[in-house]
């Protein structure tokens, strides 16, 4: 999933698929030690997928923040 597909999602959401991507690294992770895993550089890119959750998910509450500080 890149950043825009991210963004339109709610915060709710995110949660959701930052527990699958933890869920699908740990998978990889054993699946690495186990030697079954073919594709190494999904690891990569899960990493990846979950900074970018982890990224929209804190621009998000910023921007929760901020709304909250302009009205009060």
């Amino acid at each position: 999933m890149n950043a825009t597909e991210l963004q339109k999602l709610s915060y709710k959401e995110l949660g959701e698929k930052l527990d699958e991507s933890k869920e699908e690294l740990f998978n990889l992770r054993f699946q690495l030690v186990t030697n079954q895993l073919d594709n190494t550089a999904r690891l990569k890119e899960v990493k990846r997928d979950i900074a970018r959750v982890y990224t929209v998910m804190r621009s998000q509450e910023i921007a929760a923040w901020e709304s909250q500080q302009e009205e009060a």
